[in-house]
């Protein structure tokens, strides 16, 4: 098992300019770091991969689609145009040393027909994500698409649903992730969703129920490491927490202020995830 940090906590662009939060996390303990994929070059993120190696830090990374790159969308052009996109993203994770992509990448965050979703929808979207992980079994990268609240997605919102798409698409390196903020709205319990997913479940986001520091808001953590522990779970669990420090970034997934000072978050996170799983 593995414990990493979300850097979107301070940016959604990684560059050599963050070494020193990436240094900062490793000594305080973390295994690894977690990139958003949004900008950049294979130049820029086999530097980063490099740096990450050489100071024995691993990398995961989350993807993302436009509305004009929607791979469940009726239009193939844009669909072709969101393959296209996933395919640039293995690539450039690649660069990086990336083990697994993870995001709401079976669709466009943020993106609502004001319908609930139609089967038609999920047959397109898990058409392009079987391509997407047989290009990413090349680069030998997991991709674990992440149901998200009905706030911000409605294809997918809980772990039974996911599940049905990992089913449906069949691929060794497609997996499902599990996030316990998304849970914390949607299911009915931490761990009777993580026992649901048990079988596909390739990623873990440890995020409280406002994005601040984990274990200072109201998701039930000891019922969630519990059910991890009993499941034998053991990749990667990472810290998920935002902030208004990139103000565009922030109005994308509407965070109008800062929950936790950032320090805190990282620390007794840390802190949070070794004691609930038994890590000395």
């Amino acid at each position: 098992m593995k414990i990493g940090m979300n850097m979107l906590l301070w940016t959604n662009h990684v560059t050599e300019q963050h070494f020193n939060i990436v240094d900062t996390l490793k000594k305080t303990g973390y295994d690894g770091i977690e990139l958003f994929l949004g900008e950049g070059d294979e130049k820029l993120y086999s530097k980063l991969g490099n740096h990450f190696s050489n100071i024995d830090m691993g990398v995961t990374a989350v993807g993302a689609l436009s509305p004009e790159q929607n791979i469940a969308s009726p239009d193939k052009k844009i669909r072709e145009a969101g393959l296209e996109r996933l395919k640039w993203t293995i690539d450039m994770a690649a660069a990086a040393n990336v083990e697994v992509i993870c995001g709401p990448f079976h669709s466009t965050f943020a993106y609502f027909t004001r319908q609930p979703p139609t089967l038609q929808e999920k047959k397109w979207s898990n058409e392009m994500l079987r391509k997407a992980a047989e290009y990413a079994q090349k680069a030998n990268i997991i991709l674990t698409p992440e149901a998200v609240n009905r706030f911000e997605c409605y294809l997918y919102n809980t772990m039974a649903d996911l599940g049905s798409m990992v089913e449906a698409v069949d691929h060794p390196n497609l997996g499902a992730m599990f996030d316990t903020h998304h849970a914390n709205i949607e299911e009915k319990s931490q761990s009777s969703a993580i026992k649901t997913i048990a079988p596909h479940l390739k990623h873990v986001h440890i995020s409280e129920n406002d994005r601040g520091t984990p274990g200072s808001g109201q998701v039930n953590f000891d019922d969630a490491f519990s059910a991890l522990k009993e499941i034998n779970y053991d990749g990667w669990l990472t810290i998920e927490a935002f902030s208004t420090i990139i103000p565009e970034f922030a109005n994308a997934i509407n965070v109008w202020r800062d929950y936790s000072p950032s320090e805190e978050i990282y620390t007794e996170g840390l802190k949070l995830i070794k004691k609930g799983m038994d890590i000395h």
